[in-house]
């Protein structure tokens, strides 16, 4: 069987309203959050991007870390979900057959995590990621050959709910027992929460 070409994408395009600040340059363990990320796609995908506002700290850390920005289609439904559109359409065009994405304030997802992930996808349309805490509906894979159902529901002016949308698409579930790698940062107080238990220094990007 032949191996599937994938992409990554790293959702930094949010307003971080409850952390203050923006949450992609935040540091832990001395490096952005972003670059956690990108820094955990890399050794899997074939290439990785970011999905970020034109002018924000995510923007201009990803282009000198050499990455790719993905810019929201202005004719989309603003969402998280239209950062995942823009990331479809530009694995799609890249000859990718699938796109893992996550937001940039889950620093502690880790290859197991993103090899999982890909593993559940079989010949479903997307896997999310299901822990005993709920669903984690953008810590995903994706088919680019979802790119114009989204597309289409972004453009009519509507965004659905992304566990809505995972289940419009039969997208299957990929069962975590552990948590832990998937939570997030919402406030400086989760962030010093997970520095005070990490202690291994953060991966290079």
């Amino acid at each position: 069987m032949t191996a599937l070409r994938t992409g990554g994408l790293i959702l930094a395009g949010g307003r971080s309203a409850r952390f203050g600040s923006e949450k992609a340059v935040a540091k832990l363990h001395g490096r952005a959050l972003l670059a956690w990320g990108l820094a955990a796609l890399t050794p899997i995908c074939q290439a990785v991007a970011v999905s970020a506002r034109r002018g924000s700290g995510a923007d201009a850390l990803a282009l000198a870390l050499g990455r790719q920005v993905l810019a929201d289609d202005p004719s989309h439904t603003a969402g998280p979900l239209a950062g995942v559109a823009a990331g479809l359409a530009w694995a799609a065009k890249s000859g990718f057959d699938l796109l893992v994405t996550f937001p940039c304030d889950t620093p502690l997802i880790g290859a197991c995590e993103i090899d999982a992930l890909i593993a559940a996808v079989g010949d479903a349309p997307a896997a999310y990621a299901l822990t005993p805490d709920g669903p984690h509906g953008l810590c995903a894979v994706w088919r680019t050959s979802a790119a114009a159902a989204l597309s289409a529901r972004l453009n009519a002016g509507d965004h659905p709910p992304v566990r809505s949308l995972l289940g419009e698409l039969r997208a299957v579930a990929a069962h975590f027992d552990d948590a832990r790698p998937f939570r997030n940062i919402n406030t400086p107080a989760d962030l010093a929460m997970i520095q005070s238990e990490v202690t291994v220094a953060s991966p290079l990007a």
